[in-house]
Order: C-alpha cells, then structure tokens, then sequence
C-alpha cells in the first residue's frame, strides 16, 4: 500500500474503503461478508474507512466490526454530520453522540460537513454555534480534523474552502469531472493551502467501468496492456499529487484484492504516455455521445440572470450518458439544492453566453431542452421543497 501525506500529521492510504455500498443480503448488510472484507482490507494496509450518518446500516456495521476485532486504533474513520438535517444547535450535537454510539468511539478521527453545495449551507451552520462547537471538540480530542464533502461547482466550492481553516476536504473527482463539480482547479486549490484531498467518486458510481461505450471497452482491451477500466481511472487519479485518498466502495474481496494491487503500484507521475492517450481517446468515446458539446471552459460566465449554463449542460449530457435518471440525481444535488436559483428557466435570451463561447455552441436554445429534460414537474417540487428546508430560518454568520 502507497501511502500520501494526510492531516493531523498522519499518513493515510492512498486508497480508502468507502463504507456505502457493503455487501448485502435482502435490504439488510452481510455484517460476516462485510467483516471479512474490512479486516482484509486493514491487513493489506487501507486505514482510512469513510462512511456516513446516512448510509443505512454503516455506521453501525462498521463500529462493531472495529471494536470486535481491536483494530480500532489502527485505523481512521471518517464520518459526516448531515448538515441538511440541522435546524438547532442541539441538534449538532445529538447527532454527533448518536454517531459516536454507532460507531462504538469515543472520538471520530476525520468528520466532515456532509455535501456542501452552497456557500449559505455552511453559513447556517455558523449561525448555529458550528465553530464554537467544532473548536470544543477539537480541545477535547473528540474530533481530531474537520472537513467538508462538497457537491457543486467550481466557484462554490473555492468560496467554502476559503471561509473557514479546514484540515481536510473530500471532493468527486475523475478523469470525466475534471472540469466540473470542485475540479481540477478546486483540486489544485486544496493543495495549494496544504489540504489533504479524498477523492469520492473516482469511477462515478461504477459507470467509468459498467456504461462504458463499446469502443471504449474495446479500446482498453487492446491498449490498456492488461489493466482494466477501474484501474486506468484509479491510476489517473493517483498520478496526481495532490490527491490524498481515493475512496472505492469495495463489496468484494475480488475488488478488494485487486484495488489494493493496483494502489500499492500507483505514485505520483506514474501514468506513461501511452496510458494518457488511452485515457483521453476513452473520455472522446464517452463525449461522442453528448448532447451538446460543452466543454465547461466557463466563457459563457457569468450569465446576468444567474443561470449555471456549463451546469445545465453538464447534466443534460449526462443524460445521454449515463440515463435520464443519473443527470436528473446529479443537476438536483449539484445545481437545483443552492439558495439563488441558478435555472435556464431564468434565461432571458440576451445572448451575452453565445457571443463569448469558443464553441459557438447555439445556448439559448440548448438551455430551453435542457430545462425541459431536467426539470419535470417532480423536480422542480423536490428542488423548492428541499431548498425550503435547508436554508430555512438562515442568518448571516
């Protein structure tokens, strides 16, 4: 196992076991599956295990599993506070000991504000005591680093890496959002401050590998010199300096296995040339499929009526990507969950964006199919009534 500068002093494996998808039996864990599978995963060195309040079951599996076994101390577990369930400052802390109590812990190595996409999500909780909070349970050991998860764009996510002194940050990153979500420049942001990176999403849910267009597959069968799809897109992650961790959600000791090889093999530089070419002439077999040709070069903003025009476009081509239903989940949880409605809906056809756009690209009437594919009447509903609660009785921090 490689190992790569983390926070608090620590090194943490540069690849970490993602705790959402154990292996299951029916709607229930394989707590026997799941045990072997972790304390593999210790043996060969992985000491950064990711999970969250949400993730049904995981916490609790995850505790037990640790403290049966006494390798509790050997390694970090990193969990989140659902900041979207939040409303008072007892809340925060109610959530925290229930975390705690699942976990089976006494103090919790990396917690995270799970999925920040607004500037006024983390000021909310600001206004709730969350420093003050934050900074008692660092002085007493129960937190050891602070950090943030974060779905969103660009500009969002360097504006919450900038409003507060965090120790570490977990961002979705791979070799097709490299331009989108935090990205690359988010990324290089990060390190530039000297803060460790965890990368979630490095195969965007397995679809880097299951969705793959045929010429792709065929393309990697022949150049890809025995390594697969999981591992090309690990690979070019690892190749980065910058990243810290890489998270997989292992449900097999298969996956296990072989993620772990592939880690204990991956420094910084180590993609050759011909694996770059692989990988770009792979994102080219994935773009053929797109709706519109947006490469989020950004030209186009900001647009005066607020909409995220590369946003938009990046969704809208995930649905003909990776399903309807995949950008639907992604422009909801990424554009439509901000507290200024960024939608195409508010485009008012002044052509600022087409006069800017490298690609020439027809954007006003690009954004009017997007929105239709978008935002269906479900979405729109769930969008305002999520918004609604997140940032209910918001003040200013």
């Amino acid at each position: 196992m490689q190992y790569r500068k983390g926070a608090g002093g620590r090194e943490w494996s540069a690849l970490g076991f993602g705790c959402m998808r154990f292996p299951r039996n029916g709607n229930s864990i394989d707590t026997a599956a799941t045990e072997k599978i972790i304390l593999r995963a210790a043996e060969l060195g992985v000491n950064y295990f990711d999970t969250a309040y949400i993730y049904p079951g995981s916490e609790e599996c995850l505790g037990t599993i640790l403290e049966k076994n006494g390798i509790r101390e050997k390694v970090m577990i990193a969990t989140k506070l659902p900041q979207y369930m939040i409303s008072s400052p007892a809340a925060i802390e109610k959530y925290f000991q229930e975390q705690c109590r699942r976990l089976k812990t006494d103090y919790i190595d990396q917690y995270l504000m799970h999925m920040l996409t607004d500037l006024d999500a983390w000021h909310k909780l600001c206004a709730l005591g969350i420093r003050e909070w934050i900074e008692e349970k660092k002085k007493t050991g129960a937190i050891r680093q602070i950090g943030f998860s974060f779905h969103g764009n660009t500009e969002m996510f360097l504006k919450i890496l900038e409003d507060y002194d965090w120790d570490f940050c977990q961002i979705q990153y791979n070799y097709m959002d490299e331009v989108s979500q935090a990205g690359r420049a988010g990324l290089q942001a990060a390190a530039a401050k000297g803060i460790p990176v965890v990368i979630m999403e490095p195969l965007r849910g397995g679809k880097l590998v299951s969705l793959l267009p045929e010429s792709a597959r065929e393309r990697i069968a022949r150049k890809g010199q025995g390594r697969g799809a999981a591992e090309l897109a690990f690979r070019w992650l690892w190749d980065q300096p910058e990243v810290t961790c890489v998270l997989s959600g292992m449900n097999s000791m298969e996956m296990l296995e072989e993620n772990c090889r592939a880690a204990s093999e991956a420094l910084p530089g180590c993609l050759s040339g011909e694996e770059r070419e692989l990988i770009a002439a792979v994102r080219e077999d994935i773009n053929a499929k797109l709706l519109v040709g947006c490469t989020g070069c950004g030209y186009c903003m900001p647009c005066p009526q607020g909409v995220d025009i590369p946003g938009a476009f990046r969704c809208y081509n995930l649905t003909a990507t990776e399903g309807r239903g995949a950008g639907l989940k992604e422009y909801l949880q990424t554009v439509s969950l901000r507290r200024e409605p960024p939608f195409p809906s508010q485009c008012i056809g002044c052509g600022k964006c087409e006069r800017h756009c490298p690609q020439h690209l027809p954007i006003i009437e690009e954004l009017k199919k997007a929105d239709r594919t978008l935002r269906p009447w479900y979405i729109r509903a769930a969008a305002f009534t999520a918004r609604k609660w997140l940032f209910r009785g918001k003040r200013k921090a």
